[in-house]
């Protein structure tokens, strides 16, 4: 497995992360705990060393299963958690108060089986708290050696430049993927600039860009992607279009949609480390080989052009999601 460098703070980690909300949360009901373990190990004997994970996933329940199948190799890994919800009240309330950042890392420790975080992400920007007081708290916790590593997670181009000029960000996660390309407008610029690292999430669109969604698809009644308006039966029926495109690229280099799609976004810059999820050993498979194909510029190019003729419909959030992000 290929190694990349998020930050300038010397976080190495394999070019693929694999990221674990879905093994608990989001996408129906929770794999089993012993079956995701097995998943998450599966990685890391591929080479994996990088694993994302949040304690609003399930709430709580992914961060006990990322650690119980990293212990063993905790020294060999790095782990990635976010803070940023009030987990014990109801609606995903956002809290990122100082005084809640030091209490919540307590449980996120004792739950990922570890004495530090390697990249702690602010998960969402909490417009009661400024910044400024998110990072010096987090600089603290570096200090004191429960941290090692400051991440944001889609917060806007302003709110990156604050955070860093009080506390270093290492890491920025955001969606990015070739159905959503915001990001090139301001963020990839921003972070080249600052020398910080991309994460993108969901690289392969909620599975969308795997070609093994249309909009005939049905999904499981707990399924986040049912309240997605990029996911209705018509944005599915409008944007197959782009899977078309995907599809036939694919044909011509002798690899799948997903590789793709993830090819693509490894050859953007040396800087960038997506971390598709997965609850499938084959699709893991197919994902890591991601990393050994080589798009020609000629094949970017040519991505690049196909790109700029579609429209993709729908929303990537409802309302109410939508104005967390960007912040």
């Amino acid at each position: 497995m290929q190694q990349r460098q998020l930050g300038r703070q010397g976080l190495t980690v394999s070019a693929l992360g694999l990221g674990c909300m879905g093994l608990s949360y989001g996408y129906g009901p929770a794999t089993e705990k012993q079956q995701a373990i097995a998943l998450i190990r599966a990685a890391v004997e591929r080479g994996v060393t990088f694993f994302d994970t949040a304690e609003i996933y399930g709430p709580f329940i992914n961060e006990d299963v990322v650690g119980e199948a990293l212990a063993p190799v905790r020294d060999k890994v790095v782990i990635a958690t976010k803070f940023g919800f009030d987990c014990d009240k109801p609606g995903q309330m956002l809290n990122s108060r100082p005084e809640h950042i030091r209490a919540v890392i307590e449980g996120s420790l004792k739950r990922l089986k570890t004495d530090y975080i390697d990249l702690y992400y602010q998960h969402r920007v909490d417009p009661d708290v400024p910044v400024e007081e998110v990072a010096g708290t987090i600089a603290d916790l570096i200090a004191e050696g429960k941290v090692k590593h400051f991440g944001l997670s889609e917060a806007s181009a302003e709110t990156i430049r604050r955070a860093h000029a009080v506390c270093p960000v290492t890491a920025l996660q955001s969606e990015y993927s070739l159905w959503w390309r915001q990001p090139e407008q301001e963020i990839l610029p921003l972070l080249a600039e600052l020398n910080i690292g991309f994460v993108p999430f969901s690289p392969l669109g909620k599975g969308f860009l795997t070609g093994a969604i249309d909009s005939r698809t049905t999904f499981d009644s707990s399924d986040f992607r049912n309240i997605v308006p990029r996911f209705s039966e018509a944005s599915r029926l409008a944007n197959q279009r782009l899977i078309d495109v995907v599809k036939a690229l694919a044909a011509e280099q002798g690899v799948t949609p997903a590789q793709i799609a993830l090819a693509w976004l490894l050859a953007k810059a040396p800087w960038i480390v997506p971390i598709p999820g997965t609850t499938k050993l084959h699709r893991l498979e197919e994902n890591l080989d991601a990393v050994n194909v080589t798009l020609s510029q000629k094949a970017l190019n040519n991505i690049n052009h196909a790109l700029m003729q579609i429209d993709v419909v729908g929303d990537r959030y409802p309302k109410h999601l939508q104005a967390r992000v960007g912040k």
